[in-house]
């Protein structure tokens, strides 16, 4: 189990994980059966790459202090999605996946959002985690029209 032992630690496994998103919405949307979808995620794309820019300046600025002892005592494996994208991943799957993602980062940024010892930096988490919560909703719902009301 991985283990952080700085705040470049976290920050880089943040930027790392908004870099996949941004990968793996940019996949989905080539793959998108409705052009509403392919719109919504291209959208999520940008905002994952909005999500990356700021915590690579925090990192670059050094604004952000947390206990890194506290830090240390993530359990990491609640944060990552062990599914890979495929290239014939069914668009049910796909929306289960960015589903399960968005879940995942949603946690992270609230775990760190507790953890963080400034007030900026917990507002910073907290409003990550809250954009997380609504990409979820959006699949949620994009689900509940395509895939459980066809069947």
């Amino acid at each position: 189990m991985k283990k952080f032992n700085s705040i470049e630690d976290v920050l880089d496994f943040a930027i790392n994980a908004e870099q996949e998103a941004v990968d793996f919405y940019t996949q989905l949307a080539e793959k998108s059966k409705t052009e509403d979808m392919r719109f919504v995620f291209i959208s999520f794309a940008q905002e994952e790459i909005g999500h990356k820019l700021r915590l690579t300046k925090i990192k670059n600025e050094g604004s952000c202090t947390l206990e890194a002892k506290e830090i240390a005592d993530l359990k990491i494996s609640d944060y990552i999605v062990n599914v890979k994208p495929t290239h014939d991943m069914s668009y049910q799957d796909a929306l289960v996946l960015a589903m399960s993602k968005e879940k995942a980062a949603f946690k992270l940024y609230l775990a760190l959002s507790k953890r963080a010892t400034d007030q900026d930096m917990k507002d910073v988490f907290l409003s990550l985690a809250q954009e997380e919560s609504k990409h979820k909703l959006r699949f949620e719902i994009e689900y509940d029209e395509f895939v459980l009301r066809e069947n």
